[in-house]
């Protein structure tokens, strides 16, 4: 019997705002909501962003926008110009300096004369190379930076992390806390080897305080930390969520697989859990990209949305260009723009969901990665995203029919914004809705509202799913206004504007990836519907009725904790120092190791898998 991983929690924070209580997900369709989900809205934003509950000031300082100066100064950012001095005339070059300024091996050419106990003066026969301090105006300013005024490092003791390990913290407390069962339950009731952690970002931690210090420091004259190069890595994403907020035994690992990141690690954990090698599962990336260097790079590629770009799309020369629409999926468009963001999602197998009256927000039918093959270019896409999109509809057409596949599901596109995206992408989903019979399939991308989050963007596409299932309103390509002439629309429906739906008529929705590399991925995602359907067929009405009664206090307690984020009286968890186990102070057996603190132990008891080889 293979166990259904369960989704029974998920939180995190993106330009949106926070994802648990599905308020993220409301910002984006804000404009069709009623009015008391409207001032709910509001008031969890302006507690996140310390900020009265203004209507236009929260929805002006949300989503994609003109990129603020609180992480950089977009108009002018620091850079270094190299230049060559010599004296006047082809005479020797003379100058005085600190004597402490003195690099440490002297060129051969100078001659240096010490004046006082402080400075010398240096004479140079040959010219001397020098970099000079300048500043550089961003030629890209619209990115999906979150709400304005959230600071994830005044929430706790931060200690120099880097902005990418902050939102970490915050997004895996938030999926954890909202779970609306305390941790130490879940850790009761399953042993610590059998709760699985899989996270990652796609780029590491490039801020000062990660890998752009270890880089940087000593081209500007300044020390490496010891946190830079540890803190920089793309896996410590999971390793802190095990060492400060979790305090996890079990299995680890960071998945990376460029923009399909999120979906690599979700395929790692829903493997173990349909295995029976873990019950518990915590997926998760976190990216925090915005930095000047992160955006020049993409934008020499010709990745990213410009802002002279971005007004010749509008038949304008001059002026300011409407960067709440840099983002344009499957229209006339000129790049992607970058955006921050953390997201987490917890996973049960269906026993267990059942056993703790976990909250079910939907389960993970599949997740399917493919390679591109041989390859122009390494950016350029390939033909991996057609078999992993063909294969997700193949298991839904399994699970649930082919009527509904064709007339109960949409897809939720990685719709980047760029030329290449909206006519690759829009083949392969046209080709494929032909080859499984669709004549109308619906099609939306959240990165127009959100920008491209890299490794969280399919997280982003998988708990704004959630919500179309607990609101009922799929959200649309709002920045939109026309599908492009070479975009393949023959089998597909394109939603330009927010859509409303019965929840229960959507049985599954598909969440596509396309990486950098030819990292493909598509999940398949039933509906909470489909999934008690399920449940209630293997373990029948009675243990579907006990576990209503269960479920009844988890679900007021994760609205207790929603309440309580709102008036802003919650804090991220972070564990630091606590609870720290040495090895003298385990208790080991042939067949077993226990932990102190922790109530089963570990077995060692493991059958011969190769049982019929020996």
């Amino acid at each position: 019997m293979t166990r259904l991983p369960v989704i029974v929690g998920f939180g995190g924070i993106n330009p949106a705002g926070r994802s648990s209580g599905h308020h993220g997900y409301r910002r984006l369709v804000y404009d069709q909501l009623t009015t008391g989900k409207q001032r709910s809205t509001l008031k969890a934003l302006a507690t996140l962003m310390q900020c009265d509950a203004d209507e236009q000031s929260i929805l002006a300082n949300t989503l994609v926008r003109k990129l603020q100066d609180n992480l950089f100064d977009p108009a002018i950012y620091r850079a270094n110009k190299q230049a060559m001095m010599t004296g006047l005339q082809n005479t020797p070059l003379s100058f005085t300096l600190k004597k402490n300024q003195l690099p440490e091996q002297l060129p051969p050419t100078w001659t240096v004369t010490e004046l006082d106990n402080l400075q010398v003066q240096v004479t140079a026969t040959d010219p001397v190379s020098v970099l000079f301090p300048d500043g550089r105006a961003s030629k890209v300013n619209s990115a999906g930076q979150l709400p304005t005024g959230f600071d994830p490092e005044a929430l706790y003791q931060s200690r120099s992390h880097p902005r990418g390990l902050q939102l970490t913290v915050f997004g895996a407390s938030d999926a954890v806390q909202s779970l609306g069962i305390a941790w130490q339950t879940v850790q009761d009731k399953v042993p610590g080897d059998q709760i699985a952690v899989y996270a990652s970002s796609a780029m590491g931690q490039l801020d000062f305080n990660g890998s752009g210090g270890m880089l940087q420091s000593a081209l500007l004259g300044k020390r490496v930390s010891a946190k830079n190069c540890p803190l920089g890595l793309a896996e410590m994403t999971a390793d802190f969520v095990n060492a400060y907020i979790l305090g996890s035994v079990g299995a680890t690992g960071a998945n990376v697989g460029a923009c399909a990141t999120f979906l690599y690690n979700l395929r790692q954990g829903i493997t173990d859990i349909r295995a029976g090698n873990c019950r518990v599962a915590v997926i998760g990336s976190s990216e925090a990209p915005i930095t000047p260097e992160v955006i020049e790079g993409y934008r020499t590629m010709g990745a990213l949305a410009e802002d002279d770009a971005l007004l010749k799309l509008d038949g304008r020369s001059q002026g300011r260009p409407d960067h709440t629409r840099a983002c344009r999926p499957f229209a006339e468009n000129c790049g992607f723009t970058l955006a921050e963001a953390s997201q987490f999602v917890i996973l049960f197998d269906d026993e267990l969901a059942l056993e703790l009256g976990a909250n079910i927000y939907g389960s993970v039918a599949d997740v399917f990665v493919n390679a591109d093959g041989f390859k122009k270019s390494i950016p350029g896409p390939g033909i991996g995203n057609y078999l992993t999109v063909g294969k997700a509809m193949g298991v839904v057409r399994a699970i649930l029919g082919d009527k509904a596949l064709a007339n109960n599901t949409y897809m939720q596109a990685h719709g980047t914004g760029t030329p290449q995206n909206r006519v690759t992408e829009s083949h392969i989903f046209n080709a494929l809705a032909k080859n499984f019979g669709i004549s109308k399939w619906p099609v939306t991308a959240i990165k127009a509202f959100l920008g491209h989050s890299l490794a969280c963007a399919s997280g982003d596409q998988i708990i704004a799913s959630l919500g179309v299932w607990h609101d009922g309103i799929i959200p649309g390509i709002k920045t939109t206004r026309a599908i492009a002439e070479d975009v393949h629309q023959s089998q597909l429906e394109f939603l330009l504007d927010h859509r409303e739906i019965n929840p229960k008529d959507m049985q599954a929705t598909f969440i596509n990836s396309k990486g950098f590399g030819g990292n493909n991925a598509t999940a398949a995602i039933l509906s909470p519907f489909v999934t008690e359907t399920m449940l209630t067929k293997r373990h029948g009405l009675a243990a579907m009725k006990t576990y209503k009664a269960r479920q009844e206090a988890v679900a007021a307690a994760t609205k207790a904790y929603d309440e309580a984020c709102t008036e802003g009286e919650t804090q991220p968890i972070y564990r630091f120092g606590e609870a720290v186990v040495e090895g003298e102070a385990l208790t080991m057996t042939p067949e077993t190791i226990s932990i102190p603190g922790q109530k089963h132990a570990i077995s060692l008891t493991l059958t011969n898998p190769y049982e019929d080889m020996v």
